[in-house]
């Protein structure tokens, strides 16, 4: 799956840098796209996904990098090459969102800080009315529900996806995640409690 996300990131002065510290270069990937869709792999993955990093660039050239986060599935796969995701009211600042209209390009980092694993993918991204688009909105529901109504709907085109090295991804653990780790030890201890009987204080 990484064949396409390497063909858009191996520029040329990328590879020039791979040469320098390097003396070699990754293989070319060809001069021609090669159509990716989200497998099973990337869409359980997906599905399992309480937030992401997603990177814009603004209209000046500079990347603009937000945190988005949401019960999980909230990121909806409307289908092997397409994410939704619902936007709400916030800081009302629509730094991505104004982003987007100028250059659709959008970069997504996905974390499983737990199972030290990583996804990334690019596409191209609209960010729609979520007045005019009902049957999206209808699709991008967060699990559960939400407070508010959305204003937009996120559409992304799904273009590449690359698993990425494990290698220094510190393991970070939720208080969901930290609570049912610690629920067979604290069953242990009251099963233990029960079995000592009860105690004399001073």
């Amino acid at each position: 799956m990484a064949r396409e996300y390497l063909r858009q990131m191996l520029t040329p002065s990328v590879r020039a840098a791979q040469q320098t510290y390097y003396d070699r270069s990754y293989p070319d990937q060809g001069p021609e796209p090669v159509k990716e869709s989200l497998g099973p792999n990337e869409l359980a993955f997906l599905a399992e996904r309480d937030s992401f990093y997603m990177a814009t660039v603004t209209e000046d050239g500079w990347p603009y990098l937000q945190h988005r986060g949401g019960p999980k599935g909230f990121l909806v796969a409307n289908s092997a090459t397409e994410l939704l995701f619902a936007d709400y009211g916030g800081n009302r600042q629509l730094i991505s969102v104004g982003s987007v209209q100028q250059e659709p390009r959008i970069s997504l980092f996905l974390m499983d800080y737990p199972n030290r694993t990583r996804l990334k993918i690019l596409g191209t991204c609209e960010v729609l009315d979520a007045r005019e688009h009902l049957e999206l909105v209808a699709k991008s529901a967060p699990p559960g529900g939400h407070s508010a109504a959305p204003e937009r709907i996120f559409r992304i085109q799904v273009h590449a996806t690359d698993w990425n090295c494990p290698k220094f991804i510190t393991e970070r653990y939720t208080r969901v995640e930290v609570a049912r780790l610690m629920k067979p030890l604290q069953e242990r201890i009251e099963e233990l409690e029960a079995q000592l009987g009860p105690t004399k204080t001073d």
